[in-house]
Formats: C-alpha cells, structure tokens, sequence
C-alpha cells in the first residue's frame, strides 16, 4: 500500500518472476482470487499500521513487543505495552487508581505498589537501554508523557484512522 492507498499487485503467468514479492497473483486468476488477495493485503496494512505506535521519539512494535529507538530495542511485557498505550490515550497525568482499574483491573480500592513498581522497572529498563530519565514522568496529578509532540501524534493518528473508515 502506497500513500496514496493504493494497492500494487504483482501478477504473473510465471511462478519464478513473482516468488520475491510481497502481494503477488499468478495468472490466469478469476475475480475471487483476486478480490481474497485485495482484501488480504488490506487487512494486513490496517493491521501492521495498528501494531506500531510512535511515542515520543521511540516506535512502539505492538506485534514484536518491542520498544525501538534507532538499532536499540527493548522487549516490553504484554502489561507494559498496556500502561504505554494508556499513558498515551491521556492528554493529562493520570493516577495511580485510574491505571490500577485500566491496566490491572484492580479495585479503585486497591491498596498496592502495583503501579509504581511497574513504573520503575519500566523507567529504568529504558534508562538502562536508552538513556532516556524522562520518557514517563509524574506529578501530584499523575503518571503522564504528554508533550505537544505526543498531542500532535494523536491527532495525525485520529486523522489517518477517520480517513480508512
């Protein structure tokens, strides 16, 4: 799929020619192989373009479970990728209660550590690999990573989103 939403389709009466590509039909193919291929490839860009997020200046790899920057990557658990995308969802600082609910399904009651031992061993794995001390930070409020650069990401993503639909 290309930025215009086009679909290219390699097709070939030669097997050979077309083993190397991506989206590939071999000829002569009747419109239901060709309407299943078409359909096929576009589950899959929604579906790659869902997995990889971009927080900040890292790219979140939903599939592989990897937070990347550059050649480094960090294999993230399945509860922090979680507590990324939450954070994410906020344009504000959010607390301990509303992530115990949302992430750990705990009682708005709940009183644990949960939360900021997560926290802190995912603020420190990124320090460690990264060297980044301020990917999430806190206040009095809450738990956050919103910037203007975050914002802008969210709106560009709403965008592309309504566009597909």
């Amino acid at each position: 799929m290309n930025k215009f939403n086009l679909v290219k389709i390699f097709a070939s009466n030669k097997k050979d020619t077309i083993e190397n590509r991506e989206i590939f039909l071999e000829l002569p193919a009747t419109i239901k192989e060709i309407n299943t291929i078409v359909e096929e490839s576009l589950a899959k860009q929604v579906f790659n373009k869902n997995s990889s997020i971009k927080i900040k200046k890292y790219l979140l790899d939903k599939n592989e479970k990897k937070l990347i920057y550059k050649n480094n990557f960090l294999i993230l658990t399945e509860k922090e990728i979680q507590l990324l995308e939450l954070l994410l969802s906020y344009n504000k600082p959010i607390t301990k209660k509303k992530i115990l609910s949302n992430v750990w399904h705990y009682s708005t009651e709940a009183d644990t550590h949960t939360v900021e031992t997560h926290i802190y061993r995912l603020r420190k794995k990124i320090n460690d690999k990264f060297s980044d001390e301020n990917f999430i930070l806190n206040s009095k409020e809450g738990y956050y990573f919103w910037k203007k650069e975050i914002q802008l990401q969210k709106i560009f993503l709403q965008l592309s989103i309504e566009k597909e639909l």
